[in-house]
């Protein structure tokens, strides 16, 4: 079945162009006009003298409300969108003109959110999902914003119909296989063009290296498990459990949003006429305290006010947190809604979806805190909303049941992983002892010389303790294994990452090894794939197991270049 499309323009299913709504304009200035109230209330109400240094602030949001409405109203001019029957386009541009179009079977996600203004506006933000700019980290285009309406409409449109077209296109390309064949039972035909096209070979045509006029059928193929139902069915899996909010409370971005409350805080006071700093000063004698003394109480509120600061703002983000299975005749997405004051819905189709991550943080493994996403194509790893993150961070267990739950049961992601040699944790003791060493050579000559002091030599030294333990944790965390349909490779230091990936997702395999490795008896295997980080390694594998492992790891791909003797050894 050919996807090439037609020189002409495609009519639009609804017959013309849509815009933004007119809304949008008079969101910035109100915006603008609101966060100005406190000080109007301040100078008005409370006849507070205010100063130059207190009024440039104001000025600076003020001005910014009235730019930001001048630009949505060149943006809401100049910015159309339609619908037809097999694209999606946007034209946009005042002095250079854009016009954008992607494929409706090619649709991976379709996110709606609503900050608090949008949603007071009855606005929303819709991204669409596709996965042609995966490597930029963003959709294949914003439509900022429209009313709930029409994005609910938009939703339905992309999704439900885009999925039925995918089914359309399966059925057409079956029947087709059937004649040739001479088969007699369509639905066996079905099945047969479903085996045919491989997620990997869907993966490449998506991404635009492979041919359009063979895997255009392979984006078509429905969902794996799914079920032909005559109305929408939902599976929920996952709810917010309040006291989560304990494993998001301890970051280092706490401090940053310290930084910022207390920066707030003390420009909204200023407004009043009042100096924190000075309120500070008097609550205790700093200069009896010293240096050191100042230091940690700094350090401990600024964490008190930051950790407040994160759970404040992970209830507000995750509440009414939903996560769920939506199956219809049309496809099986999985989906995700959160939030209270602003709201975030994510919609993934499960036939774009090639595994799943669970990272685990090293400094706060001990309380058994992981980060879940799926390795799905079209969506951004980059985007700071995390559109691949299907849980909040939260305990292990969850994570291990809803991953359970997400792929299949029984889940890939609960067996025990073997240990990968020896070598492996002298190669990373290696690598521990000479980063040590340089940092030693760099303070020994300022030490020699009388330039820095002679403990920041014994500090240096300490620095390789600090490194040899690190590296055997890097080194128990390494872990590798073929789990039916998938992969498990784990590894990290920082965070450790049990990735389980589809194999037929595997567009490409790579076995290499590094001049130490050699020597070691090592090799890395990576595994290639359009979703996702595109490799996942097994780092440190023993070398004669390494292309054994590979040719499991993706079935086909490198069986050419397998020995049979050590191939059926290994099996």
């Amino acid at each position: 079945m050919s996807t090439q499309r037609s020189p002409g323009p495609t009519p639009a299913a609804d017959g013309e162009w849509r815009r933004l709504s007119v809304r949008v304009i008079w969101v910035d200035l109100v915006q603008s006009v609101v966060s100005l109230l406190p000080a109007v209330v301040a100078i008005a109400v409370f006849q507070v003298e205010v100063s130059f240094g207190a009024l440039w602030p104001l000025i600076a949001v003020a001005a910014w409300g009235v730019i930001g409405a001048i630009v949505d109203a060149v943006r809401w001019l100049f910015t159309s969108y339609r619908v037809s029957e097999s694209d999606i386009e946007r034209r946009t541009g005042v002095f250079v003109r854009r016009r954008r179009s992607v494929r409706r079977d090619r649709i991976r996600s379709v996110d709606t959110s609503a900050k608090l203004r949008h949603r007071l506006a009855g606005l929303r933000v819709v991204a669409i999902g596709a996965g042609q700019q995966t490597s930029a980290g963003e959709a294949a285009f914003l439509l900022d914003a429209l009313t709930r309406t029409d994005a609910e409409r938009l939703r339905r449109e992309l999704i439900r119909e885009g999925a039925a077209a995918q089914g359309a296109a399966v059925q057409g390309a079956a029947v087709q296989g059937a004649a040739v064949q001479g088969a007699a039972v369509q639905g066996a035909a079905v099945q047969r063009a479903a085996v045919q096209l491989t997620a990997a070979e869907r993966d490449l045509a998506d991404s635009g290296r492979g041919d359009e006029s063979g895997p255009a059928a392979a984006a078509s193929v429905p969902p794996r498990g799914s079920q032909a139902r005559g109305s929408a069915d939902t599976e929920v899996f996952a709810t917010l459990r309040p006291w989560w909010v304990v494993y998001n409370l301890f970051s280092i971005w706490a401090y940053l949003m310290a930084a910022g409350l207390l920066w707030g805080a003390f420009w909204l006071a200023s407004s009043f006429g009042m100096n924190l700093l000075d309120v500070a000063t008097s609550l205790a004698d700093w200069d009896e305290l010293g240096p050191l003394g100042t230091i940690v109480i700094a350090l401990v509120f600024a964490g008190f006010v930051g950790a407040v600061g994160m759970g404040v703002n992970f209830l507000v983000s995750y509440w009414r947190f939903e996560l769920a299975r939506v199956r219809s005749s049309d496809g099986s997405f999985l989906r995700t809604r959160r939030g209270l004051l602003s709201t975030r819905e994510v919609n993934r189709d499960e036939a774009r979806m090639r595994g799943l991550t669970i990272s685990e943080p090293l400094l706060w493994r001990w309380m058994g805190m992981a980060d879940t996403n799926v390795i799905t194509t079209g969506l951004g790893i980059w985007d700071l909303n995390e559109p691949t993150a299907i849980l909040p961070r939260g305990p292990k267990s969850v994570a291990r049941e809803v991953g359970a739950r997400v792929l299949g049961v029984p889940s890939p992601l609960e067996v025990d992983l073997p240990r990968h040699p020896r070598a492996a944790l002298r190669r990373r003791l290696w690598w521990a002892t000479a980063t040590a060493g340089v940092v030693v050579a760099l303070v020994a000559l300022p030490v020699a010389t009388g330039a820095a002091p002679v403990w920041v030599l014994w500090a240096a030294l300490g620095v390789w303790p600090v490194c040899l333990a690190a590296a055997v944790v890097a080194y128990r965390a390494l872990g590798h294994a073929i789990v039916g349909d998938y992969l498990i490779v784990r590894g990290g230091l920082m965070s450790r990452a049990t990735s389980a990936l589809r194999r037929d997702a595997v567009s490409t395999i790579a076995v290499r090894q590094s001049i130490l490795q050699r020597r070691l008896g090592l090799s890395t295997v990576a595994a290639m794939t359009a979703a996702g980080w595109s490799a996942y390694e097994a780092r440190d594998v023993a070398a004669p197991d390494a292309v054994s492992f590979a040719a499991r790891a993706a079935p086909g791909l490198i069986d050419e270049f397998v020995d049979p003797e050590p191939a059926s050894a290994a099996a």
